[in-house]
């Protein structure tokens, strides 16, 4: 029983953003695969699909390693740029001049914050 009230302690304790962000972040997953947009990674373009998938893997890096704990962690950690040569990810919709893709992600996301809540 005494486990079991220091885990809801822990629970209750940990800001609402962390509590959110899996649920963020996979909308931000979501809005990305229905964006149609293009996504540059070290100079080739993705299609949301392999964007998507290429971010998930590095998303489930950052969650094994505990560094994914907001939205925001996300975006800054996995989908602004490339782990390998530190270049800006970009993201293209449509004929549209691409955009920095921290830029987009965290357009989505205060996109999906203002929205009303789905039940």
């Amino acid at each position: 029983m005494k486990s079991k009230a220091f885990l809801l302690t822990l629970l209750l304790a940990l800001p609402a953003a962390a509590q959110n962000a899996p649920s963020e972040v996979g909308q931000l997953f979501r809005a990305l695969e229905a964006s149609g947009c293009s996504f540059n990674r070290n100079g080739s373009w993705y299609s949301a699909s392999e964007a998507s998938a290429h971010l998930h893997r590095k998303y489930d890096y950052l969650t094994r390693k505990g560094l994914a704990g907001t939205a925001e962690s996300f975006i800054d950690l996995a989908a602004s740029k490339s782990s390998m040569s530190g270049r800006p990810y970009l993201v293209r919709c449509g004929s549209g001049t691409p955009v920095e893709s921290r830029a987009w992600f965290l357009g989505k996301l205060a996109e999906l914050r203002r929205a009303p809540a789905q039940h």
